[in-house]
Order: C-alpha cells, then sequence, then structure tokens
C-alpha cells in the first residue's frame, strides 16, 4: 500500500538518490549527459535539498511502500506570484512508473494547494519529456514556452505548464 508523508532532513539522501537513478533514464536522449550530471548537481546536492525542505514556503512529499521511497515531489506555495503552488520536482522510479503513483503524489499537490489558499498549480517540464503527455492527462495546459541558462553552457528548454484547481 502506497502511503505518503511531508520529508524530513533526514530524508534527504533518499530524494537525492531517486533523482540521481531517475534522471538519466528519464532525460535520456534529451539532454547530454553532461548536462544531467550537471543539473543533478546544481539542484540535487544535499544544502539545496535540505534547505528546500527547511522552508515553511516548501514542502516535499514522499510516496512509500512498505518503508521504502518510491518518489518525491517538491512544492512551494505563492510561486511564482500569490495564488500559485509550484511543483518544482516530480519523480518517481522508473520501475514504478506508469503505476498511478505520479497521480497520487499529483492529488496530494492539489489538496495542499487548496489548503494554502491557491487555486492554480505551476510547473516547468522539459519539451520533450515524456512526462508533458502525462501533465495534459492531468489538467494541465501549456501556458507558453520558456528557455532559462542555467549556466555552464547549458540551458533548460522548457515548457511552463498551469493548472486551474476547482
Amino acid at each position: 500500500m502506497i502511503t505518503l508523508r511531508l520529508a524530513t532532513l533526514e530524508d534527504a539522501p533518499a530524494i537525492q538518490e531517486i533523482a540521481e537513478t531517475t534522471w538519466p533514464i528519464s532525460y535520456a536522449g534529451v539532454i547530454s549527459p553532461e548536462q544531467i550530471r550537471y543539473m543533478l548537481d546544481l539542484m540535487y546536492n544535499q544544502m539545496k535539498i535540505t534547505t528546500a525542505i527547511r522552508d515553511p514556503q516548501q514542502a516535499f512529499w514522499l510516496a512509500e511502500e512498505n518503508g521504502t521511497v518510491l518518489g518525491f515531489c517538491g512544492i512551494e506555495h505563492g510561486y511564482p506570484e500569490a495564488g500559485f503552488t509550484r511543483i518544482h520536482k516530480l519523480y518517481i522510479l522508473p520501475s514504478t512508473q506508469g503505476s498511478g503513483l505520479g497521480k497520487i503524489l499529483l492529488d496530494q499537490v492539489e489538496k495542499e494547494a487548496r489548503k494554502n489558499g491557491n487555486s492554480k498549480l505551476h510547473l516547468n517540464v522539459n519539451k520533450r519529456n515524456k512526462a508533458v503527455g502525462f501533465y495534459h492527462k492531468q489538467g494541465f495546459t501549456t501556458d507558453r514556452e520558456e528557455v532559462i541558462d542555467i549556466g555552464n553552457g547549458y540551458v533548460m528548454d522548457d515548457f511552463v505548464m498551469v493548472k486551474l484547481l476547482n
């Protein structure tokens, strides 16, 4: 049975491990292995993860089965502006993709957004990531395209997607 819970500082290594396992598979053929490594080092180092866990506006929700973390979702309320909950990260282990775990995490994010007075979800996703179809299926629409310089000669070539909550 899948259970959801908020991450604590002790969960930072599990979050990092899921990212390290998931990214090379999820982004193979989408971005270079060098960019994958650069982005993992930039966004999933222990300092970044623990800072986000400590931030009262942010949260990491973990999906577990029998005490094993299978995926996570990192969110922030009031970002990019009031009324929004930002999904910064949503990754599940490749072995569990297609099992409904992503939807379970998104449903939790929607509950949290409403609880915090937000009426919209907001995220960026690489234009070539297969998750674009998943997000469309979950009611997200493409708001715009965005290219973000992340340094070291790399960019994120993304869709910005939004979902209005009922």
